[in-house]
């Protein structure tokens, strides 16, 4: 078995638990609002716009061995630059002040300490743990992107009315992170460390649970009124 293939089986609980949280299982449906998906777009701008400056803290943090993955870093760093932009554009598209969610410094402001939280743990991981672990929150981002944000963009497009210029994002992230889980597959399985594959299923297995905090929080701040 596959350090990647170790690393899905290891976490499947986890995944399994996300994708059945009623806001994602909702979502994949078009049955959810439209206060909603904003809500999901501002929470989304404050741990996207994190992940430029996460992946350049990863890179400068991995020991003299990972060079070959400090190198593969820059490349996942061009892929990503600027795609906050995108979800603040999506904003604009729902009618929203994408200028106001800008300018909110933290997701706090904006109503969720669980996205705060999760990007602190990232830095957490990267800067005080192993930065091995970072790669963690890159499998529950990518990997629940593949798994519904194409379904969930194309349906809430018919039942919010809204044009396809609003989910830039999630019809974006949907086919584009497929290729990205294949890339992110040849570098999981050349980590041979054993310690640094364990700390990597640890971190996982957190990022599974504070990425649900945030579907949690936003499902209890709009869905349930």
């Amino acid at each position: 078995m596959t350090v990647y293939q170790t690393l899905l089986q290891a976490t499947e609980k986890e995944r399994a638990e996300l994708l059945s949280l009623p806001m994602i299982a909702q979502g994949a449906k078009g049955q959810i609002s439209l206060a909603t998906y904003v809500g999901f777009l501002t929470q989304a701008y404050h741990h996207v716009k994190h992940t430029t400056p996460l992946l350049m803290a990863c890179g400068a943090r991995l020991p003299a061995h990972y060079e070959w993955l400090r190198t593969a870093i820059g490349e996942y760093i061009e892929e990503e630059m600027g795609h906050q932009e995108w979800i603040l554009n999506d904003i604009d598209e729902c009618g929203s002040d994408k200028e106001a969610v800008r300018a909110s410094k933290t997701a706090a402001d904006s109503a969720s300490v669980a996205t705060e939280v999760m990007v602190a743990y990232a830095y957490d991981m990267i800067n005080r743990v192993n930065p091995i672990g970072f790669f963690g929150m890159v499998l529950v981002l990518e990997g629940t992107s593949t798994a519904v944000a194409t379904q969930a963009g194309e349906t809430l497009m018919q039942s919010l009315n809204l044009p396809k210029k609003a989910f830039s994002y999630l019809l974006s992230h949907g086919s584009l992170d497929i290729s990205h889980v294949s890339f992110y597959e040849s570098l999981v399985n050349q980590v041979t460390d054993a310690n640094d594959q364990a700390m990597l299923i640890h971190s996982a297995k957190v990022f599974y649970k504070l990425y649900g905090d945030n579907f949690r929080t936003i499902d209890a701040e709009f869905m349930q009124n």
